[in-house]
C-alpha cells in the first residue's frame, strides 16, 4: 500500500508539476517559470541581451530548484527557431542546430526576452492571475501567465509523463487569431457547429522547419478527436548539375528531424545496397541559403524512383502523432480544436474582469485621493498655516484629519505633496 500510494504520488507529480501543459497558457512550469523570471529579472526586448547563465542562476534561485542544465535546455529550446514556431527567447550566440550541434555552454550565449513573450505576461502586474509562495516562501510565482496569445496551439507541446503523453503541433499564429476572433464573434452557436467551422478554417499545423502535410485524414483526426497520425514529407526539387547530372536537393524537413542522422541513415542504405542510384550525398546547409542537402544520383538511375525510395526508407516522410493532451484545473484531458480555443478565451475573459477590476479600485483610490486635495484647496491658508505649527508628521496628519474632515489616506497624501 505504502509503495502504492508513494507511486501514485509520484505519477500526479509529473503529470501536473513537469510534463503536461496547461491548456490556458500552453506552458509547463519549467517554462512558465523561465518566462515569469526574465521578466521579472529585467532581461526584457528593449534592452540589451544578458549573459544565459545568470538568468539560469535566477530561475534556479527564485523559481525552479532544480538542475540548472534543465533550465539551460529549456531556455535553448525556447530560442531555437526549428523548435518553436514563434521563439519566446532571443538568443544570440550557439544556441545549436536541427542537426546534432549542442548549444554553447551557458557562459558563453546571450538572451533575453522575445518581443512575443511580452504578451505572455502582459497585464501579470494588474492581479490578472493568481500567486502563490515559491519554493522557499521568500517570494511569490504565478500560478498561470496571462497568455494573451493561444501559445499551446501556436507553439504546440510535446511531454511524456506517467502513463501518459502529449504532442500538440504548432500552428500558424494569424489562422489560430482568426479561428478565436470568429468564436468570440459567435459565443451562441452550438459546440459541434463550431467545431466543424474551426477545422475548416485552421487548415493544419504550421511547422518551423517547413515540409509538406500528406493528406487531409490525420488533421483531421487530431482537431475533431484530439488524436491523429499526421504524414510529413520533405520538400525536394530535381536538379540538374553543370555535369548534366540530376539530383535532389532537400530544402525543408518534416518537423523534429534531424539532418545529420538523416544523412548518416542515407549513407548506410547506400552502402547495405538498400537504397541504389545514389552517388553522393552532401549537406550544404548555412545561415546564409537555408537548409540545403543534395543527393547526387547515378546516370542511369530515375529520380522520382530514387525519391519514392527515399520516402519509403528514410525519415524524408515521417509522421507527427498528435495527441493533444492537456491540463484542464489541474485534470489531464484530450481536447478537439473548439475546446482549446475555448478553453483559451475563458481564460482570456477572466485575464480582462480581473484587470478591469483592478484598475477600477486604483481609480477609485485615486479618485479619494484627489477629493481630499479639493478640500485642501478649498482651505489652503489653515491647511499652511496648521502644518507649519505641526511639530511632527503625526500632529499635522491628526490636525488636517479633523480640519478638513477627511481620513488618513487623503491626510497622507496632502503631506507627501
Amino acid at each position: 500500500m505504502e509503495m502504492q500510494k508513494s507511486y501514485m504520488d509520484y505519477a500526479m507529480s509529473v503529470i501536473v508539476s513537469r510534463a503536461l501543459p496547461d491548456v490556458r497558457d500552453g506552458m509547463k512550469p519549467v517554462h512558465r517559470r523561465v518566462i515569469y523570471s526574465m521578466y521579472d529579472g529585467g532581461y526584457r526586448p528593449d534592452r540589451s541581451r544578458n549573459k544565459s547563465s545568470r538568468v539560469v542562476g535566477d530561475v534556479m534561485g527564485n523559481y525552479h530548484p532544480h538542475g540548472d542544465s534543465a533550465i539551460y535546455d529549456t531556455l535553448v529550446r525556447l530560442a531555437q527557431p526549428w523548435s518553436l514556431r514563434y521563439p519566446l527567447v532571443d538568443g544570440q550566440g550557439n544556441f545549436g542546430s536541427p542537426g546534432n550541434d549542442p548549444a554553447a555552454a551557458m557562459r558563453y550565449t546571450e538572451c533575453r526576452m522575445a518581443q512575443l513573450s511580452m504578451e505572455m505576461v502582459r497585464d501579470i502586474d494588474e492581479e490578472t492571475v493568481d500567486f502563490v509562495p515559491n519554493y522557499d516562501g521568500r517570494t511569490e510565482e504565478p500560478v498561470i501567465l496571462p497568455s494573451r496569445f493561444p501559445n499551446l496551439l501556436v507553439n504546440g507541446s510535446a511531454g511524456i509523463a506517467v502513463g501518459m503523453a502529449t504532442n500538440i503541433p504548432p500552428h500558424n499564429l494569424s489562422e489560430i487569431a482568426e479561428a478565436c476572433l470568429w468564436y468570440l464573434q459567435n459565443p451562441e452557436i452550438d459546440r459541434g457547429e463550431a467545431l466543424d467551422h474551426l477545422v475548416s478554417m485552421v487548415k493544419g499545423p504550421d511547422f518551423p522547419t517547413g515540409g509538406l502535410i500528406v493528406g487531409k485524414r490525420g488533421v483531421d483526426d487530431a482537431y475533431r478527436t484530439g488524436r491523429g497520425l499526421i504524414i510529413m514529407r520533405a520538400v525536394v526539387e530535381v536538379d540538374e548539375d553543370e555535369r548534366g547530372r540530376q539530383r535532389l536537393i532537400v530544402t525543408e524537413l518534416p518537423y523534429q528531424v534531424n539532418p545529420d542522422n538523416l544523412l548518416t541513415k542515407i549513407a548506410d542504405l547506400v552502402r547495405d545496397q538498400k537504397l541504389t542510384g545514389i552517388a553522393d550525398i552532401r549537406d550544404d546547409s548555412s545561415s546564409r541559403t537555408g537548409m540545403r542537402l543534395v543527393i547526387e544520383l547515378k546516370r542511369d538511375a530515375v529520380a522520382q524512383v530514387v525519391l519514392n525510395n527515399l520516402y519509403k526508407h528514410t525519415q524524408l516522410q515521417d509522421t507527427f502523432g498528435a495527441n493533444m493532451l492537456a491540463l484542464v484545473d489541474g485534470v489531464p484531458k484530450t481536447l478537439n480544436l473548439e475546446q482549446f480555443i475555448r478553453y483559451w478565451i475563458l481564460h482570456q475573459i477572466e485575464v480582462i474582469q480581473r484587470r478591469s477590476r483592478y484598475r477600477l479600485r486604483k481609480a477609485q483610490e485615486r479618485a479619494h485621493i484627489l477629493r481630499g486635495y479639493l478640500k485642501a484647496l478649498d482651505a489652503i491658508e489653515e491647511v499652511i498655516a496648521l502644518i507649519r505649527a505641526s511639530r511632527t508628521v503625526e500632529i499635522a496628519r491628526d490636525g488636517l484629519m479633523g480640519l478638513l474632515e477627511i481620513d488618513e489616506v487623503q491626510a497622507t497624501a496632502i503631506l507627501d505633496m
